[in-house]
Formats: structure tokens, sequence, C-alpha cells
């Protein structure tokens, strides 16, 4: 059997990522470590996680926790930096080449 630390210790998010969650979700980190390690898989997933750290200071800022806004910050310029892929707006659609036609 896996011990706690070994589950957050397999999980490729960071122990600050895994604490937003788990904030966010109000679970034991132990489920946010496997909630989170299911959602990073995904662009979606990670769409998701970076709005969990964002309503996460969203929140800090309405209690007044500034200190933990600093700390959500980071943690979301992190999350950004290691996982680039969040961002699900649509792109622009490709034109296809057209066949060269003489005229």
């Amino acid at each position: 059997m896996l011990t706690e630390q070994e589950c957050l210790d397999l999980c490729e998010l960071s122990e600050e990522e895994i604490q937003a969650i788990a904030e966010h979700e109000h679970v034991p980190e132990v489920i946010a470590a496997e909630l989170g390690q299911c959602l990073v898989q995904t662009h979606a997933g990670q769409w998701l996680i970076r709005r969990y750290i964002m309503e996460d200071i969203a929140h800090a800022q309405v209690m007044g926790r500034v200190g933990r806004v600093a700390e959500l910050n980071g943690v979301l310029e992190r999350f950004e930096a290691n996982h680039p892929t969040y961002d699900l707006r649509p792109k622009p659609p490709r034109k296809l080449p057209q066949p060269y036609r003489p005229h």
C-alpha cells in the first residue's frame, strides 16, 4: 500500500499546486493529487487547474488574505510556465492550399 507522501510524489504537479486544488475542492491533499494527476493529462484539465488557482486567488482577495494571494500568484505563474498548453481559445482555421490555376 502506498503512503500519502508516495501518492503526492507520484503526481506530476507541485505540492503547492496540489494544495491549491485541495483548497478549491475542499478535499484532502491525497485526493487533490489524484484529481490533479488526472486533470494535468489533458488541455481541458490543465485549463481547469488554472481556473481553480485563479478562483483560489479571487477568494483569498475577498477574504483579505494578502499573503495567500501572493503565494497563489506565484503558484499560477509556475503552473503556466510548466504547462503552457492550458489555453482552450479556438485557433483561427487554417486556409488550405489552393491548386494553381493559370488564367
